[in-house]
């Protein structure tokens, strides 16, 4: 069986549950962000910001995946892997999803996006951290995304 060709991905699928997953975060009163782990054009894992309700700083979507996939996967599954997220991974989850092997990140709003509405500032951008690991693609469902936004920081 061949692999989907990662341009053939239903890329606002995968984003849309990314974004409701963040929806879901902010509705239990945790931050607004969502990922979904793909390979083959299947979602395998997925998680949400659980920072605030586990007392838990490393319960970020994206580093809660990173870790579930090395502890499960082996590094040629994990290189063949999309994260689509939410959220532009800030430096923490993007550390962990280099250290995973994860093959790519797509994600909607990005991290300079984001400032827009926390007033917060952008450090590293996850390509930099990710460059030479991980293709980074940004601005998928770019206004959903922001609308998720909009809506929990106002």
């Amino acid at each position: 069986m061949t692999a989907t060709p990662f341009d053939q991905f239903d890329h606002d699928s995968h984003m849309d549950r990314a974004i409701e997953l963040g929806r879901e975060a902010a509705a239990r009163g945790d931050r607004p962000f969502g990922s979904v782990l793909v390979r083959d054009d299947a979602v395998v894992m997925e998680a949400s910001n659980r920072v605030v309700t586990e007392d838990d700083v490393r319960r970020h979507p994206e580093l809660h995946l990173a870790h579930r996939a090395r502890r499960e996967w082996e590094p040629e599954a994990r290189a063949e892997t999309v994260m689509y997220t939410s959220t532009e991974p800030c430096p923490m989850c993007a550390g962990g999803i280099r250290h995973a092997g994860l093959g790519r990140v797509v994600y909607s709003v990005g991290a300079d996006e984001l400032r827009e509405f926390t007033g917060g500032t952008v450090s590293v951008r996850a390509a930099e951290i990710l460059d030479g690991v991980a293709d980074v693609v940004g601005g998928v469902r770019n206004e959903a995304g922001r609308d998720l936004h909009a809506e929990f920081w106002k």
